[in-house]
């Protein structure tokens, strides 16, 4: 294998995190701002990129590049176990839902997810963008015009919202997702932007326009609460500043101080 052998345990239900062991010497990548803790004798470095660790200063760059693509930040974060024994780190959940391990090596050496689902891998798993062939799925496509895809040999894990659902399709079986709902899917599945038909059912359904068209044959994991769902509900209940009611009087406290008043 190429990329490092990580060990890992998950523990909480709704509120996860991911605790990952390492060996000396052996390093983890992760997003900027998912550490929870870590033990003494790991050390961090702040990388370019993705730290898959080749291609030199034009392809750090070119990497750094992609996960603006992306809508990510220039930079990840490395933690390598620099002590003699085993050590450990852990990564947190943005928001409630869970966390999904999966080893690239018994899934084609392939992920494709959406942009904000990434979470950590070992060293040696390359974090790139994926171009949809078609253009319809760029500009309707929920997630964009351009996914995550992750590559190599090693374990990631992914975050998504709410439960958490992974279904096999068969060859030429076809399921039809909210494109929020899509969290990732093998290589081998063919995804396309299909519009509601109907103009009644699209303009008063009260779903979204645009749903993803998956074709089998490959394995797909769906999510059941989007972030952007959560928090639009959780906007669309907040009381307005000229109300009068007590109720989420805290939440609109908070709010007004945030907003200077």
């Amino acid at each position: 294998m190429n990329s490092h052998q990580i060990e890992y345990k998950i523990y909480g239900d709704d509120m996860q995190f991911v605790e990952v062991e390492l060996d000396p010497q052996e390093t983890v990548v992760a997003e900027a701002g998912s550490l929870m803790m870590m033990e003494d004798g790991i050390g961090m470095e702040t990388i370019f990129g993705d730290g898959s660790g080749g291609g030199g200063l034009m392809g750090k760059l070119f990497n750094a590049g992609k996960r603006v693509l992306t809508g990510e930040s220039l930079f990840m974060t490395t933690f390598t176990n620099q002590a003699y024994g085993k050590k450990h780190v852990s990564f947190a959940s943005p928001y409630p839902g869970k966390i999904i391990p999966m080893d690239l090596s018994q899934l084609g050496g392939k992920i494709i997810c959406q942009k904000d689902a990434f979470l950590a891998a070992a060293k040696g798993v390359t974090v790139g963008i994926e171009f949809q062939r078609k253009i319809g799925t760029g500009f309707f496509g929920g997630e964009g015009f351009i996914m995550q895809k992750l590559e190599g040999d090693g374990l990631t894990f992914v975050h998504a919202g709410g439960t958490i659902h992974k279904k096999e399709l068969l060859p030429g079986e076809v399921l039809r997702v909210d494109t929020g709902c899509l969290v990732a899917m093998t290589s081998s599945v063919n995804y396309d932007i299909e519009m509601v038909k109907g103009i009644k059912t699209a303009l008063f359904g009260g779903e979204g326009l645009f749903f993803a068209t998956l074709r089998g044959p490959g394995t797909v994991w769906v999510q059941s609460l989007p972030f952007s769902r959560l928090a639009s509900r959780v906007f669309a209940a907040m009381p307005s500043r000229g109300g009068h009611s007590d109720e989420g009087s805290i939440a609109r406290g908070i709010f007004n101080l945030l907003d200077g008043d």
